[in-house]
């Protein structure tokens, strides 16, 4: 997995997201607004932005909100996001995520929802956004994550087929200790559940009708710990289950 498959992947599907209900209207996105009480002075970074749901929903609760993301497709998605609410204190910029150009100290908040599974180095990202905040401000994170051991790795590749650009989905002990060793204190971590849809899910990223087979055979071959983790129901329509950890983060000083 290589940052310019993730670039390509994404900037040709960057319409997909912009209108995808997972990214705009999940739970997590309300629980990042809620647990961080965004105020009115702040200068928030959304890393990742992807088509910037994150970023369009602080931009209303503070000074300013610079989206950032690798792929310039989405950045423009973003953009247009933002002029069709009338907001005007968002500005988008190209940015790794594993090499913010800001200067240190720079931020009140740093964001970054269902994105990291994509990065090569986590603890990178999360040193990086340590970095850029200013003492006091909060590194607040929503992503998918996994169970441990056997069930996780089956889960990461069950993704992995599904999106060549996936990296890997964490367990929620593995980014506590991200943040603690980027010298942040965890202030808050939750899990949520969210109930997909396996149609528009597989689809978003691929039209190979024998890729969406092969990924839902995976689906439906799960067993054990993984399947239990998973919840494939097959319905009326083929449902499965996705957990989000959601971690909030201190930078002391």
């Amino acid at each position: 997995m290589t940052k310019k498959l993730v670039r390509d992947q994404f900037g040709a599907n960057a319409a997909a997201y912009a209108t995808s209900s997972v990214h705009a209207k999940g739970t997590s996105l309300s629980r990042l607004v809620a647990l961080t009480q965004p105020q009115a002075g702040w200068r928030v970074l959304d890393v990742a932005t992807g088509a910037g749901h994150t970023a369009l929903a602080f931009a209303p609760r503070v000074a300013e909100v610079v989206a950032t993301d690798i792929t310039p497709q989405m950045l423009r998605e973003t953009a247009v996001l933002a002029h069709s609410r009338h907001i005007t204190n968002l500005k988008t910029e190209l940015a790794d995520a594993e090499n913010l150009p800001f200067a240190s100290e720079t931020f009140d908040l740093v964001t970054c929802r269902i994105a990291p599974h994509h990065f090569p180095g986590v603890p990178c990202f999360v040193a990086e956004a340590a970095r850029v905040l200013r003492p006091g401000g909060l590194l607040a994170v929503a992503d998918n994550v996994a169970p441990a051991g056997a069930a996780g790795a089956y889960v990461n590749a069950f993704e992995k087929l599904r999106d060549p650009g996936h990296g890997r989905c964490l367990t929620v002990p593995e980014w506590t200790a991200a943040y603690e060793a980027a010298g942040l204190t965890v202030t808050h971590t939750e899990t949520l559940w969210k109930t997909m849809d396996f149609d528009p899910w597989a689809r978003r990223l691929t039209d190979d009708a024998a890729l969406v087979e092969q990924v839902r055979a995976m689906l439906l071959a799960a067993s054990g710990e993984a399947r239990a983790f998973l919840q494939p129901e097959n319905g009326e329509k083929l449902t499965f289950r996705l957990q989000e950890g959601v971690f909030i983060g201190r930078k002391e000083g």
